[in-house]
């Protein structure tokens, strides 16, 4: 059979095959999906159920955005990128993700985590946030250098006049759920984005953000530039904007767009 035969019938069948159910064997890919760190509840549950559907293979490094970044700058290349729509330009610029392919998947704004059954202090306004903060024994939020969180977290303190008072009693996260020692009672209180608060046993969401103090990231999902197995890739995508992803991402604390 020709080769060019051959190639057109695989354009035809991918995407029909995904939707009727798993591609033929000869034709599943294996896909390198790099994630904010945010996305991980959601996403756990969704990349699950896309392998069982179609027989591709996703491996998932989830990391900061921050950090995401640095690899790609050093030569990373993944299938698929999730990262927070404010670098979606920056990343388009560097030929990292193939332009204009974004797509918003989820929203979500910044909270407060206290141990299970501790005291629930006042957060409803930036002057009970700022006395509950230094009130606090401990705090904990994502290296600014490293996750949105975090970056905004450390403008917030600036905000609120106590940046410095703060340094001495604050532990910097460096991945995954920072809050996870203050559900060990280790720390006492954590700051985070909320789908990454939820997900820790024997962590209690405190509250968001006061309004004035909040900040509400966006998500997107782009089609890597260096993409082995564009079809795939952009067959996943489209599957993170079905209705069945939409219930798990709002399951997990997301707004969709």
């Amino acid at each position: 059979m020709p080769k060019s035969l051959v190639v057109a019938l695989r354009r035809c069948i991918l995407p029909l095959c995904f939707l009727w159910g798993a591609v033929p064997p000869a034709l599943a890919a294996d896909l390198t999906v790099w994630s904010a760190g945010a996305t991980k509840p959601p996403m756990e549950e969704l990349v699950a159920g896309f392998q069982a559907s179609t027989g591709h293979k996703l491996t998932v490094d989830y990391a900061p955005v921050g950090v995401l970044l640095r690899r790609l700058a050093a030569g990373g290349r993944p299938d698929v990128l999730l990262v927070s729509a404010e670098v979606v330009a920056e990343v388009e610029r560097q030929n990292w993700a193939v332009a204009g392919s974004a797509v918003p998947v989820g929203s979500v704004g910044i909270g407060l985590a206290v141990k299970a059954g501790a005291a629930r202090p006042d957060i409803s306004s930036p002057e009970a946030l700022r006395q509950t903060l230094l009130s606090a024994q401990s705090i904990t939020y994502m290296d600014p250098q490293k996750g949105t969180s975090g970056k905004h977290f450390a403008a917030v303190l600036e905000q609120l006049g106590i940046a410095y008072q703060m340094q001495a009693k604050t532990k910097l996260g460096d991945v995954g759920f920072v809050v996870e020692p203050v559900a060990k009672g280790e720390i006492e209180i954590g700051i985070q984005q909320i789908t990454e608060i939820l997900p820790v046993q024997g962590a209690v969401l405190l509250g968001p953000l006061p309004g004035s103090l909040q900040k509400i990231t966006t998500y997107s999902a782009l089609l890597g530039a260096g993409a082995q197995a564009k079809l795939a890739a952009a067959d996943f995508i489209r599957y993170l904007q079905t209705p069945q992803a939409t219930v798990v991402f709002e399951r997990t604390g997301f707004k969709r767009p």
